[in-house]
């Protein structure tokens, strides 16, 4: 949940198909999609493949589908004045089914990780609704025994909010149409064989088609050890697993954008290899002085010995300042995304002839669309900022104010993975493929637009204090240094709290008063140090892989799976889905 608990503690103190372009082998005609709104023929080996515009075709003229020949009225007069006939020029067009998403989708089995996840739902839910026809989808859940993770499978899937449509779709049946799909099954990705009992391995190994990982550990600053066995080593036992399933066209690994670290400038979808740094990438050499390579194993072994060297009351935060000191060393900026990488670098080392995708979104927000607006869980990266604002508890933060906040709702995340399983689960192609779902490059939003979007989302709907009485906030202040960002949280504290009027009237008061305010301004600063990397981050995520995948949809799966991060407008999206969706979700009403 991204640094949640820390703010709550504050608180209360067309790329085209490769079929478009279709060879008759009567005519040697083609047609092509030229910049989506004109014609062109070429002809073959016959006329050296030289593309002619067709006589009479208007610029109006568009290819649907990349098989329906569309013409307008004044098309079709010029059409026939030319003697072309559409019956004529349609079968030497292939219609275009697209990538096939909801035909692979049917009858597979699916092993997931994380899958009481925030992201995870969604999918499942997407996959259920939308190809109600699947196999079996296997859930690892962390628990006791098979009836506790039952008990979480009911508790925090099948009866969640989420899941409403498909409730209202089944009445009486959903549970058990939930439970002919849903097999919660008893393990951690942590041990080394997923803690998995050899029956129910051997049935998962003769059923799935697909291995999805979305397990992960999201703390910024956790401990190395902790991180370690989930982001890094959890990959790895899932490989392992992977490679025995017989049927397996895929594993997909659900990571995360900014395992980039602290890269600069436009930062391409390409994967990691092991052994890579950003340190590494960014010497003039290929040695630093002092400087040794990324090593996977040694810093395993490193985690692992350093634990044992703390004294008990000592190692939560010796292990924690490890894991950063060693993501620093090595270009990252914290524990999370250091581990993160190295589970990436972990599973193509690892992959052999196992088709991968790795899908990295950036932050991960509300839903957009479906199954309904604005649905959330927990507090995600941004939101406990954007709440503490509308109840008037947090009026700046440290952030670049020409800085960019890469946003991506969750269903449009779902949307692009499951047109990346397709797609290569039907290719099962032996090669690993990148696509980051991200919106800073082709649709960028900045901690300016975002301040002034909510102020006047707030502005208009306000939050209630517990008089009911409606809280005004002003700006949100942005800080580039910390010394501003400190010197107002200070003020903003103490006028809050009354301080300043108590100083010379009541000591003892206003000692005690003064001593919640460092507390608030000591909390403050220790958040902003952890957000620095992120408000201050200078990298753009390129998503032009994403985009092609997007191009290689048919326009019904575009209406049906779109993850069109470009087309969002983010006045909308912030002040009529995502934040109204906090207030209802994750604020449960409170003070609304």
């Amino acid at each position: 949940m991204m640094e949640a608990s820390l703010l709550s503690s504050f608180s209360s103190t067309i790329n085209a198909p490769n079929k478009l372009a279709r060879l008759s082998e009567k005519w040697d005609w083609c047609l092509l999609r030229r910049k989506k709104s004109s014609l062109a023929v070429c002809q073959g080996a016959s006329s050296g493949g030289n593309a002619k515009k067709i006589s009479g075709f208007s610029s109006a003229a568009t290819l649907m589908d990349a098989g329906s020949l569309v013409l307008s009225p004044n098309d079709q007069k010029v059409q026939k004045e030319n003697n072309i006939a559409v019956k004529d020029l349609v079968p030497f067009v292939e219609m275009h089914d697209g990538i096939g998403i909801v035909k692979f989708l049917k009858g597979k089995g699916f092993f997931i990780t994380g899958g009481t996840g925030f992201l995870a739902k969604v999918l499942i839910e997407k996959i259920l609704r939308t190809a109600p026809d699947v196999g079996k989808i296997y859930l690892l859940i962390k628990a006791k025994n098979k009836e506790a993770a039952m008990e979480r499978l009911k508790s925090e899937i099948i009866s969640t909010e989420l899941f409403k449509g498909l409730r209202q779709t089944y009445g009486k049946s959903y549970q058990a149409f939930m439970l002919s799909k849903l097999v919660p099954v008893v393990g951690n990705v942590c041990e080394s064989d997923l803690g998995l009992g050899d029956d129910i391995a051997a049935l998962i190994a003769k059923e799935v088609d697909v291995v999805i990982n979305s397990a992960a550990n999201t703390t910024f600053h956790e401990r190395y050890d902790v991180a370690l066995d989930i982001n890094t080593k959890g990959p790895c036992h899932l490989m392992a697993f992977a490679k025995k399933c017989k049927r397996l066209k895929l594993f997909l690994q659900v990571s995360t954008a900014y395992v980039n670290g602290q890269r600069q400038g436009r930062i391409m979808e390409k994967p990691f290899y092991i052994g890579e740094s950003i340190t590494g990438e960014n010497s003039t050499s290929d040695t630093l002085p002092g400087f040794d390579p990324l090593d996977v194993e040694n810093e395993i072994k490193l985690a692992m010995n350093s634990k044992g060297a703390y004294e008990d009351n000592e190692v939560a935060q010796k292990m924690k300042d490890l894991g950063l000191e060693r993501a620093r060393k090595y270009g990252w900026q914290d524990t999370y995304v250091f581990t993160k990488a190295m589970g990436e670098m972990l599973i193509d080392d690892m992959r052999g002839d196992v088709p991968v995708v790795i899908i990295r979104p950036s932050v991960i927000e509300s839903t957009c669309k479906e199954p309904f607006p604005g649905w959330m869980e927990g507090n995600r990266m941004m939101d406990p900022i954007v709440l503490y604002y509308g109840k008037g508890q947090l009026t700046g933060f440290l952030v670049d104010p020409n800085g960019v906040l890469d946003v991506v709702p969750a269903d449009m995340v779902v949307n692009a993975t499951l047109a990346a399983i397709a797609k290569h689960g039907m290719a099962q192609k032996p090669d690993i493929n990148v696509y980051q779902i991200t919106s800073s490059v082709v649709n960028p939003l900045d901690f300016q637009e975002l301040s002034r979007l909510m102020y006047e989302h707030y502005n208009s709907s306000p939050c209630m204090d517990s008089k009911g009485m409606p809280i005004n906030v002003p700006s949100m202040k942005l800080f580039s240094s910390m010394e501003d960002f400190s010197a107002h949280i200070w003020r903003d504290a103490t006028q809050r709290s009354g301080l300043t009027a108590l100083a010379s009237s009541n000591g003892k008061l206003s000692q005690k008063l003064e001593t919640m305010c460092r507390k608030s301004v000591k909390q403050a600063k220790y958040l902003a140090s952890i957000y620095e990397p992120y408000t201050f981050y200078g990298g753009r995520f390129d998503n032009s892989n994403t985009e092609r995948l997007m191009e290689s949809m048919s326009e019904e799966e575009k209406k049906k799976f779109g993850f069109d991060v470009g087309s969002l407008d983010w006045k909308d999206y912030i002040t009529n889905v995502h934040i109204p969706g906090l207030k209802r979700h994750v604020l449960k009403g409170r003070g609304v």
